[in-house]
């Protein structure tokens, strides 16, 4: 692992929007979160996105991280650095270690616009 400082993350604003359901998505809105969907569509990533999420504390060393995987050190570094840069996680280095914590304001923008409540009793049948 390299001993450089964690790059700040990118800031992610999307107004609140109303569920896909009810409204279609723009495309300002759309090129701001897909890119937050696409790093979740991976499945190491799905699982360490939701390990830091369920942490204790509200964050997780890497170092508690890697052991969960079959795979390399630099291979966990990769998918942290996608959810970094996709604005799901923030990381803090303390010394050697580097420590992440989701960022629940883009996974509330993420979860509302999938939110299947307000799409309209047709669809209630469906299920």
């Amino acid at each position: 692992m390299s001993k450089s400082v964690v790059p700040a993350t990118v800031e992610v604003e999307v107004p609140c929007c109303p569920p896909m359901a009810q409204q279609r998505v723009d495309a300002a809105t759309a090129g701001v979160l897909a890119p937050a969907f696409k790093a979740l569509g991976d499945p190491i990533r799905l699982q360490l996105m939701s390990m830091i999420a369920s942490a204790p504390g509200g964050e997780i060393c890497v170092c508690d991280l890697t052991p969960a995987f079959e795979l390399s050190g630099p291979t966990i570094s990769h998918h942290l650095k996608t959810l970094r840069e996709a604005g799901l996680v923030d990381a803090e280095r303390r010394a050697s270690w580097v420590y992440y914590r989701a960022r629940p304001g883009l996974m509330k923008q993420l979860a509302a616009l999938l939110d299947p409540d307000d799409a309209g009793s047709s669809l209630d049948a469906a299920d």
